[in-house]
């Protein structure tokens, strides 16, 4: 996926084929999110930054690195969703058959549940580092860490609703109870997103 054109892409997310989907979008609202962070940082070298240059270098590193994660996360949510719609074309003619294609399904959707829940992880992460970045950023590009939050917004909120499509298809009461914590706090994400964004609409229209 990562090597493909934007356009090649989006032919596939349009294309009828069960991946990629939602998910994978997910995930590279993240990995957009986590560029503009990396780019806002590499801007953030002159005079005006002296004395938050340790800091500065923590979030381009963190970016970075969250930046390919997020890639991997798309190529990983496309493989097991993938997995899912194998697992529904398995025989069903027989009780045993039936038995063994419903333990399939119910294993492929708590597989294809974690990437999303780990891109809203990975989403969390960016919007935070989009709150340190912001009061130390070059200033000729703040918009941009208002559009990495934003991103990270849509981000975990995609991911979110493609965690819950497949909770009640998960058998085992652990993985879904831990599934379930691990989106449970995407609301306060989005609040932290706005706020990001608020204060840096304040700033620019001073």
């Amino acid at each position: 996926m990562r090597d493909q054109t934007i356009g090649d892409f989006l032919r596939s997310l349009a294309a009828r084929v069960p991946a990629p989907g939602g998910g994978a979008g997910a995930a590279l609202h993240a990995a957009q999110a986590a560029a503009l962070l990396g780019m806002v940082a590499r801007y953030s070298d002159g005079p005006k930054q002296a004395g938050h240059e340790r800091l500065i270098g923590r979030i381009l590193t963190e970016a970075d690195t969250l930046r390919e994660r997020a890639l991997e996360l798309a190529e990983e949510d496309a493989a097991a969703f993938t997995a899912v719609t194998d697992a529904y074309r398995l025989p069903k003619e027989t009780d045993q058959e039936r038995t063994a294609r419903s333990a399939a399904i119910a294993g492929a959707l708590a597989a294809a549940a974690g990437p999303p829940a780990e891109t809203v992880d990975v989403a969390r992460r960016l919007v935070e580092l989009a709150g340190e970045l912001l009061p130390v950023g070059n200033r000729n590009v703040i918009t941009d860490v208002a559009a990495a939050a934003e991103a990270a917004r849509a981000a975990a909120t995609t991911a979110r609703v493609n965690v819950e499509i497949n909770l009640g298809g998960i058998r085992d009461e652990a993985v879904r109870a831990e599934l379930a914590g691990r989106i449970a706090g995407v609301d306060a994400l989005a609040a932290d997103a706005d706020r990001v964004t608020a204060t840096v609409r304040e700033e620019i229209s001073r």
